[in-house]
């Protein structure tokens, strides 16, 4: 009796303690009890107060998050999480993903005029930011798997949040339905790894051994049946069936969101598990050529599909397919510069996917047209949109002089150095199809420059109006070319 005193006792204590490197993740659980209820009683006379509580509550997360970073590892409730260095980065990256995310509500005009308003949506995104903070920090497989279900329940609400078409129906329904059975085969591939190893810690040292006995079939299958659940969230091929539907049909500020945010933590997942696997020399030669055959399929499959397409939204669903291929690259030089190079992609890559849906949102809210080839004409009549539009394409390329040339320059010359180091021919080939899918590329990104530019418009002349979207669209424009000439302002962090 004494004993299960004292482990209560401890456990108290342990909570205590634990909670005040909490304070983000009870700062959103409280803002969305506080935005829920703010929505439900004040809304009418305060229309803007869940849109300036959100905000706060996000910024405060990130003011939170930003001064724990240089905080030496703690091990948190019991071991079920754990913060450090790594998932202090990526708790600060959603915060970016989040404010881009709430201006970007604020200021679309299908979801501000909807019925529904905008109070719930605001309170489903702090849900799910909570969700990703947690896969982000969590070495429990039973804690990973109810963050990532909180992350795909949410997304599910964001996506069927307006059904006012049987696109946006069609949409919102099948990516529940690959959701769910995703969902299920990742929990069974949970069970395995719990009863090969006797744990649900993947730190406790019960998991490692068991993994080191596990014989190389049992432990390939195991994770396989894990990483389908996390392929989902990253739309990798070939678990990519619902991305380009889902990108078209959703809102194009939910579209951006799932494009990033839960992409994001699905890597966060990946390089804590990769990371597992060599540190204790169990990363067989069946798991790398999963993961590599992965990269390959999404870089080629995203990129050679993406020049069929003509609807914008469609076009950039494949692109992100794409660069999840080019993402998984920098897996394989884990840890050290590997990782750094990778979260710098991933800051890129957040700006650029969210600048460009805010521009496809404004050219259709000024233009109603989402096609490429009925933006012929459109670099005259919207010149500072398009222009953007222009700047952020050659990032999403690669090319000079934007950040996303910075962030594939860091990530193939980690390749580089990891393939001279092992001689892996693995590295050394998805090496030569990332410079082959980047070349490919051009093909499709360049036919928005070429329609607006090269051809004359056959539709009335447009107006060109600034709006607050655009505004928004410059700075991160500015900032693509800011951290081309001055990269060390994320680097410093890394």
């Amino acid at each position: 009796m004494d004993q299960f005193i004292s482990l209560i006792s401890a456990s108290i204590n342990d909570t205590i303690a634990s909670l005040s490197y909490f304070e983000s993740e009870v700062a959103l659980i409280a803002g969305f009890l506080t935005v829920i209820l703010a929505d439900l009683f004040l809304s009418k006379k305060f229309p803007q107060l869940c849109f300036g509580l959100t905000m706060a509550i996000v910024l405060i997360v990130f003011a939170r998050s930003f001064s724990l970073l240089n905080v030496e590892p703690k091990v948190l409730f019991g071991g079920m999480l754990v913060l450090n260095h790594l998932s202090i980065l990526f708790k600060m990256l959603f915060c970016l993903v989040s404010l881009l995310f709430i201006l970007f509500i604020r200021y679309n005009k299908l979801l501000q005029e909807h019925e529904k308003g905008t109070g719930d949506l605001y309170a489903i995104l702090l849900a799910v930011h909570l969700g990703l903070n947690l896969m982000a920090m969590s070495t429990n497989l039973l804690m990973l798997y109810i963050s990532l279900e909180m992350v795909s329940l949410g997304s599910y609400l964001m996506v069927g949040y307006i059904s006012k078409d049987l696109k946006q129906s069609e949409a919102s329904l099948k990516y529940v339905l690959f959701g769910s059975v995703a969902s299920a085969i990742m929990l069974y591939g949970i069970s395995l790894l719990y009863g090969f190893t006797g744990s649900l810690y993947f730190t406790d040292p019960l998991f490692i051994s068991g993994l080191q006995n596990l014989s190389p079939m049992a432990l390939t299958i195991s994770l396989t049946l894990f990483f389908v659940g996390i392929a989902f969230k990253l739309s990798a091929v070939p678990i990519h069936f619902w991305a380009p539907d889902v990108y078209q049909g959703a809102p194009s500020p939910i579209t951006a969101f799932l494009s990033t945010g839960p992409k994001i933590a699905g890597f966060a997942i990946l390089i804590k598990f990769i990371m597992l696997l060599q540190a204790i020399n169990i990363a067989s030669s069946t798991i790398y050529s999963i993961l590599a055959s992965l990269a390959i399929a999404s870089m080629l499959l995203g990129n050679f599909t993406a020049i069929w397409q003509n609807n914008s939204k469609r076009m950039l669903a494949y692109s992100s397919i794409g660069h999840t291929g080019f993402m998984f690259m920098a897996l394989f030089v884990l840890p050290g510069q590997g990782y750094k190079s990778l979260i710098f992609y991933m800051v890129i890559y957040v700006i650029m996917n969210m600048a460009a849906f805010l521009i496809v949102d404004e050219i259709e809210d000024k233009t109603a047209k989402q096609n490429i080839d009925e933006y012929v004409g459109l670099g005259k009549q919207l010149s500072v949109l398009m222009l953007c539009f222009v700047i952020v394409l050659v990032s999403f390329t690669g090319l000079p002089p934007t950040a996303g040339f910075t962030a594939k320059f860091f990530v193939i010359s980690t390749a580089l150095d990891a393939y001279n180091s092992s001689g892996s021919s693995i590295i050394l080939i998805m090496i030569i199809i990332a410079a082959i899918s980047t070349l490919v590329s051009l093909f499709y990104y360049f036919k928005i420059p070429l329609n607006a530019y090269l051809r004359e418009s056959k539709y009335s002349e447009i107006k060109e109006s600034v709006s607050a979207k655009t505004y928004l669209s410059v700075f991160l424009v500015f900032l693509l070319l800011l951290l081309t000439i001055f990269p060390s302002l994320v680097e410093q962090f890394l």
